[in-house]
């Protein structure tokens, strides 16, 4: 139920979002008998991950028709990868699972709709050298892999990552790095892919070693969902190297609160601890949060594990993405639910990243309803308008105030 803070129903009462907001262990599972040394050593998770319909119906007995025909076909598009720590996320019994929605594949992804795209964000017509992106006057994207843990269905490099649609993506690090020494405005490098964190720690820190290395460098980032799909890689010897580096940030990627488990929140921790910022990235999907109350529980369990909700994306126009895609419409209630109904560090930037190239667009629901010659008409999360007046020079004219019945005809 969604709730509609001008008028007439109250917010969600807190014990909808208890459930949501609890911190579980993720079980075994069919794991049950593997050892904790096996279970809780990443490399044992990334050879053991599901790769193929075959092993989702043995795994998944409830898997649908639709979901195996989708895994059958999806080495053709996107490659099928669940860590068995993630797979035991899902809830068997149910179809519509948030997590089973964004990590198994369904026939729907094959189909392409009009005005869906395999670069949305106009990558490659902005990539001076393979691998690099630069879009934005100080800031580029240096992808370092082609590979991730796990394989979200709604990705925006769905064309790169895995190479199951034969991109064929190799870095080229030298020509990244001479490229980024050679452009003195370049003052931010966000290391992404795939995932930098499927790399070794000695790779890792030879990569960041030669960008810290850059004087006009000024900060680096790392774009990752390890912490969600493979917390047992946030070792405390990964997070002792990258501690060298700073100042580093990293933006991590949850869409649903039951993501965060006691282990993701440890690996958030660790990362934490180590000095680094950590930002939470979430993509809107149509029955995973597209709902004010999950939202509020994610963003909230979020600064739980010390991570601020950074943004939230409208899902990119991905070939194959239109059954996960929910309504900006949606997108602004959820975002109008959420500001003034808990604390401002829990709110996310909602962004739609314009397509072919545009870059990050703020969205905002409408709160200021006009403005003229020195007046401004405002809305709060209550729904009450307010006057704010000013001069020419920008100085107040007169206190701010409530207005009962507020004139919009003289804006």
């Amino acid at each position: 139920m969604q709730t509609d803070i001008s008028g007439g129903e109250e917010p969600p009462s807190d014990h909808r979002l208890q459930p949501l907001k609890e911190f579980h262990s993720a079980a075994r599972g069919y794991w049950r008998d593997v050892s904790d040394s096996d279970w809780n050593d990443w490399r044992w998770q990334l050879k053991h991950r599901i790769t193929s319909a075959e092993q989702l119906q043995r795994f998944l007995p409830t898997l649908t028709p639709e979901e195996y025909a989708g895994a059958k076909l999806a080495n053709h598009k996107l490659a099928l990868a669940i860590t068995p720590y993630f797979f035991n996320l899902i809830d068997l019994a149910d179809e519509n699972c948030p997590i089973r929605l964004q990590v198994v594949p369904r026939l729907a992804e094959t189909h392409t709709a009009p005005w869906e795209m395999s670069d949305p964000c106009g990558e490659d017509s902005h990539s001076p050298v393979p691998g690099l992106v630069h879009r934005y006057p100080d800031r580029v994207l240096f992808l370092v892999t082609d590979r991730c843990a796990s394989y979200c269905r709604y990705c925006t490099r769905s064309r790169l990552v895995s190479n199951a649609s034969g991109y064929d993506f190799h870095p080229e690090f030298d020509k990244q790095i001479a490229y980024v020494a050679s452009h003195p405005e370049v003052r931010d490098v966000l290391l992404s892919g795939g995932d930098p964190l499927l790399l070794s720690d000695d790779k890792l820190a030879f990569l960041l070693g030669k960008l810290r290395a850059i004087p006009h460098v000024e900060f680096l980032r790392i774009g990752t969902r390890i912490p969600i799909f493979l917390p047992q890689r946030i070792t405390p010897e990964l997070c002792a190297m990258l501690k060298q580096f700073h100042p580093l940030f990293m933006s991590v990627h949850a869409n649903h609160p039951r993501e965060l488990t006691t282990e993701a929140r440890a690996a958030l921790g660790r990362l934490a601890d180590a000095g680094i910022p950590l930002g939470n990235q979430s993509v809107l999907l149509k029955n995973v949060n597209d709902d004010a109350t999950v939202m509020k529980a994610l963003v909230q369990k979020l600064l739980i594990c010390r991570v601020k909700p950074y943004y939230l994306y409208q899902c990119d126009l991905i070939a194959g993405s239109a059954h996960l895609r929910a309504s900006v419409a949606k997108g602004l209630e959820v975002m109008e639910q959420l500001r003034g109904h808990t604390t401002g560090y829990g709110v996310p930037t909602y962004v739609i990243d314009a397509p072919g190239g545009g870059g990050k667009v703020p969205i905002n629901p409408e709160y200021v309803l006009c403005r003229n010659a020195g007046r401004v008409l405002i809305r709060n999360y209550e729904g009450k308008i307010f006057e704010y007046t000013e001069n020419a020079d920008g100085t107040p004219r007169c206190k701010p105030k409530k207005i009962e019945e507020p004139d919009l005809c003289k804006c």
